[in-house]
């Protein structure tokens, strides 16, 4: 079997080291004095893309880790406060956005704690209900005014944007993956997203619905966290978890409830299959434990794009 020496792209660099709770405290010290004698400490489940640590009980704070993830911090603070009224759940609050300073080059936010726990399987009482309770939360977040919205783009990694952007990158991975998949169906379901194109009216899509942006409370969806990805087009980006977290009758159930044409679908498994080649490109050959788990579902979610591909044709 053919060995893949190298990833396709590199993994993105993890620019958390630098963001410690003595950063935090000494950055709320300086710009809001008023909290400077709160606890500060890591939240258990932290992301990528940002670093977020907990400001006494009600509050916390969210630092991006780069470059690239800075324009989400003016864009939540201006839009989340329109979009919360008019979602089914909760999502972020904010109080306050912060300069660079102490050695910290980016602006930042203070948020208000929202209580749930990431949406792991185990946490969750029916999945099919709260497949649809998702559903019910993108067609939501669809249904909001889209008027001076941002036009997806480089600040959402361009979800939202046309899959064109990101077909030299998904060939380039499927090229470097022959002989670990089924790479020949793989690229009919790409050219099957590619001509799905988008010719609709742009509308609120939040670009990254995947099971540690989804909070739950009592097994049920209670808040909807990171909108980094967020803007307005095309909201087929935010079916991916159709086959990234549900299976089985949580899946169908989904599908039923967001609805969608042949078009969006086919977009939507376009999305997840560029994604789950490039991560698979980054885990393929590595011995870590936490890789090739990655690098399994991964393959899995492969497996289910290409199923669900033959069976909608």
């Amino acid at each position: 079997m053919q060995q893949v020496s190298a990833p396709v792209i590199s993994a993105p660099p993890d620019g958390r080291a630098g963001i410690t709770a003595d950063l935090v405290r000494r950055l709320i010290a300086a710009q809001f004095p008023q909290w400077d004698d709160l606890p500060i400490a890591p939240v258990p489940e932290d992301g990528h893309d940002n670093r977020t640590y907990r400001l006494g009980e009600s509050m916390t704070v969210r630092l991006p880790t780069a470059e690239g993830y800075v324009p989400a911090v003016e864009k939540e603070s201006l839009w989340l406060p329109r979009l919360a009224p008019h979602l089914p759940v909760a999502v972020p609050p904010i109080l306050a956005t912060g300069e660079s300073g102490e050695g910290y080059p980016h602006p930042w936010s203070v948020r208000g704690w929202l209580e749930g726990e990431t949406a792991h399987p185990s946490r969750i009482g029916e999945m099919p209900s709260f497949a649809v309770q998702v559903a019910e939360f993108i067609l939501a977040l669809r249904r909001c005014d889209a008027t001076g919205g941002p036009p997806a783009g480089a600040h959402s990694f361009y979800r939202g944007a046309s899959l064109t952007h990101y077909d030299e990158e998904t060939r380039r991975c499927l090229a470097a993956l022959e002989g670990h998949l089924d790479t020949g169906p793989a690229a009919e379901v790409w050219q099957a997203a590619l001509d799905a194109g988008w010719a609709g009216d742009p509308v609120w899509f939040h670009g990254g619905i995947a099971e540690g942006n989804l909070l739950v409370a009592d097994g049920r969806l209670s808040a909807v966290i990171d909108f980094g990805t967020s803007g307005i087009g095309d909201p087929a980006c935010d079916l991916v978890i159709a086959w990234g977290m549900f299976t089985g009758e949580a899946r169908e159930a989904f599908r039923a409830a967001a609805g969608g044409d042949r078009g969006m679908w086919a977009r939507a498994r376009g999305w997840l299959l560029w994604k789950s080649l490039l991560v698979l490109t980054w885990t393929i050959d590595s011995a870590s434990g936490s890789d090739q788990r990655t690098a399994a579902h991964c393959r899995r979610v492969v497996t289910d794009i290409l199923s669900d591909h033959r069976q909608s044709a």
